[in-house]
């Protein structure tokens, strides 16, 4: 019999808010965190502005040893890090220095590139003779599976821990790994999330791909406009966001705060077959999964009250409501939002983040408005009725939202979120 799985703890480090408290105020308020950045211009990018978490060195320290900071050089090491512990301790767990692991906790924490900044100063050093010079931890900070095995001894985890990568659709489907998990009771709880660096050295294909906005670099709050007609591309992010998923008995035990059940979702990919390619999805695929995740959660589509979707702010928005329009086959349309007018595209982190922002919006009865829309695509004007896209935040209680997430590599996952 499947295990009901819940959400008992989130933390989150956004380009616009660190911390679970300052990101629901921030998104509240439709604050941006997409700034400026001197070294891209200096290094003469197309596109000059960027989502960047800001992070104190004392605010690091709180997560860190003396020792595990000495020679740290990857962001979103430290992003995922803060993120998990916070979503660890927000969920009512200790952590706790015993000889024995926790039989009963996993995790599955994604990436995509990883320990970046980390790898250029290992070739520094290896091209000029002095690979003794490059230190214990170069290993773990640039292997994929770097940030859960940071987190996994810090929280000293002994069921599954592991990382997953799958582009933009990383963090979704982390959080549904870590669900599938605990539903077939192997596990009593999961830290799932994922994470991303920041910095040209991830931003600059993107830029060589002239698909990020170039003109906004003096404006750069308005530079990110998902469903919006003046859209010009996505902005470059980065961070990383975490949710503990827990199976509901577990947590009834406890006493735990539960911010949402988990109903379902799936997972699948288009083959690059029937319009589908590297980097765009096959339609036929994003309506499958959608479709397969109502499904799997036994709900019915009239029952979602709101998509926080993927909508990277580039032409292929409206293509995104179209599928979603033709896989719920419903009259009306739910309310539709994206984050990422606020903090850009975080990429790999962007789905686990989002998942934060689309719990918060449950537990606390709002929908965050859609920030730089004021001109609204005509293409999605003509599918969905303007009052179902909000511009401001709306106090309104939520009951089933669908998250989705689709990535390179033509990969989808969504995930279906109810108020218990």
């Amino acid at each position: 019999m499947k295990k009901r799985v819940v959400i008992t703890g989130m933390g989150v480090v956004a380009p616009n808010a660190v911390g679970l408290a300052n990101f629901e105020d921030a998104i509240r308020k439709g604050e941006s965190g997409i700034r400026f950045e001197e070294e891209l211009e200096r290094l003469k990018f197309s596109c000059q502005i960027a989502g960047k978490p800001q992070l104190s060195e004392e605010k690091i320290a709180e997560y860190f040893t003396p020792l595990q900071l000495r020679g740290l050089n990857s962001s979103g090491i430290v992003y995922g890090v803060i993120a998990g512990t916070d979503a660890w301790q927000d969920a009512g767990l200790k952590i706790e220095d015993n000889d024995q692991p926790d039989w009963d906790s996993g995790i599955v924490f994604g990436t995509g590139i990883l320990g970046v900044d980390k790898f250029r100063e290992a070739i520094h050093l290896i091209d000029a003779g002095k690979t003794r010079r490059l230190g214990s931890t170069s290993v773990m900070q640039t292997m994929a599976s770097g940030i859960s095995a940071y987190l996994g001894g810090i929280l000293g985890c002994g069921n599954q821990v592991t990382t997953n990568s799958s582009a933009c659709t990383t963090g979704t489907e982390a959080l549904l790994m870590g669900f599938e998990r605990i539903a077939a009771g192997k596990t009593k709880r999961m830290l799932v999330g994922s994470c991303s660096d920041h910095g040209p050295y991830v931003w600059g294909g993107f830029d060589a791909m002239r698909i990020l906005p170039s003109k906004y670099n003096e404006n750069p709050t308005e530079a990110s406009r998902p469903m919006s007609a003046s859209a010009a591309g996505f902005v470059p992010g980065s961070g990383a966001g975490a949710v503990v998923l827990e199976e509901y008995e577990s947590a009834k035990e406890r006493g735990a705060k539960i911010y949402a059940e988990v109903l379902g979702g799936a997972v699948n990919s288009g083959g690059q077959r029937g319009g589908g390619s590297m980097t765009a999805a096959n339609s036929d695929a994003v309506i499958r999964c959608i479709k397969e995740a109502i499904h799997f959660s036994n709900i019915s589509t009239e029952e979602i009250d709101v998509i926080n979707g993927h909508l990277t702010a580039t032409t292929k928005d409206g293509l995104e409501i179209e599928n979603w329009k033709k896989a719920l086959e419903r009259s009306d349309f739910p309310y539709i939002n994206s984050l990422k007018g606020m903090t850009g595209h975080c990429l790999a982190a962007s789905g686990s983040i989002e998942c934060v922002a689309s719990v918060l919006q449950m537990d606390k009865n709002f929908i965050f408005g859609n920030v730089n829309c004021e001109d609204l695509n005509p293409e999605i004007a003509n599918l969905v009725s303007e009052e179902k896209i909000p511009r401001k935040t709306l106090e309104k209680p939520v009951n089933i939202l669908a998250k989705s997430s689709f990535g390179f590599g033509d990969v989808n996952s969504v995930v279906i979120f109810k108020k218990l």
